[in-house]
């Protein structure tokens, strides 16, 4: 097992070194102190968008030379950069926001740096996923982080399928342009749960949307977002010994709801009524019959 030691914080960067270093998710004043020494006393920065990198720097005024480190490029300058580091130089590593690593490319550097015996130093700061957590209300316990789900439907669908039984507080990012989409997936294999929706956080136009599932689906309907997004949905709220959903709406009332205001197909809305009221979906149907509701399967 290889160990790591350190004799604490560091007086200047060492040499031969890689910094994982943390940077703002938005209010550039999130950055640490150590974070700026830092990146002013290392020998180059990697880093996903040298022009979005180039602004912090600039705003801090700390010129160092720049070398792009993205997804598409990690298997060539890993090496390369781990080449640098056995040659003496110190390295810092930042993403385009918040901690390396998490959500975005690095584990091929740290990997290679780690195994050629290169020390590695996290230097902590701003995330996303706490921040947005610490605030959501949800219970913060134990979470589950997943990143992104897949772009493409049914890829996400499967995905959520697996967190059925899931009953820790679940975070995820997510696009803008597919939240909606997300959102009504959720709410129709995960079924109707407490949630956070927590958009722009710590920029000028933070904005933290709470309320179940349902009620998020409505509110992008009504307030579409932009930005960047973190959702967490809660674990299922526990019920009482025999309490049941609130039944003064129709099943086949709610029904219908669910297939407007969701986006649902009738079957997946039938099983969603009938999670919630705590019973089968094949005593729902038969509920919709007695019902005589005349848009019926």
């Amino acid at each position: 097992m290889q160990k790591t030691a350190h004799a604490g914080p560091e007086v200047h960067a060492r040499r031969g070194c890689l910094y994982l270093v943390a940077t703002p998710i938005g209010n550039l004043e999130d950055i640490t102190l150590r974070a700026l020494r830092t990146l002013k006393e290392v020998d180059q920065i990697a880093c996903e968008d040298t022009r979005h990198t180039l602004k912090l720097l600039n705003h801090f005024e700390i010129q160092k030379p720049l070398v792009s480190y993205h997804e598409h490029n990690e298997l060539t300058r890993a090496p390369e950069l781990v080449h640098a580091m056995e040659q003496g130089a110190a390295v810092a590593l930042v993403s385009d926001a918040g901690m390396p690593l998490v959500s975005d490319p690095g584990h091929r550097l740290v990997s290679l740096a780690i195994r050629h015996q290169i020390p590695v130093v996290p230097i902590p700061g701003p995330s996303a996923l706490l921040t947005a957590l610490s605030a959501s209300g949800l219970p913060n316990e134990e979470f589950l982080f997943l990143g992104f789900l897949p772009a493409r439907s049914s890829e996400r669908r499967r995905a959520l399928e697996h967190l059925r039984i899931e009953n820790r507080t679940i975070i995820l990012y997510e696009a803008p342009h597919r939240i909606a989409d997300t959102l009504a997936d959720a709410l129709a294999i995960l079924g109707d749960r407490p949630a956070c929706l927590a958009r722009e956080v710590t920029k000028l136009h933070e904005e933290f949307r709470r309320g179940k599932l349902f009620e998020l689906v409505q509110s992008l309907e009504e307030h579409p977002v932009r930005g960047e997004i973190t959702l967490l949905i809660g674990p299922p709220e526990a019920r009482s010994p025999g309490a049941q959903a609130d039944t003064a709406q129709s099943l086949a009332a709610r029904v219908d709801e669910l297939m407007h205001q969701a986006k649902l197909d009738r079957k997946e809305a039938l099983k969603l009524a009938a999670k919630e009221r705590g019973i089968t979906r094949r005593d729902a149907y038969r509920q919709l019959l007695d019902e005589n509701a005349p848009d019926q399967e």
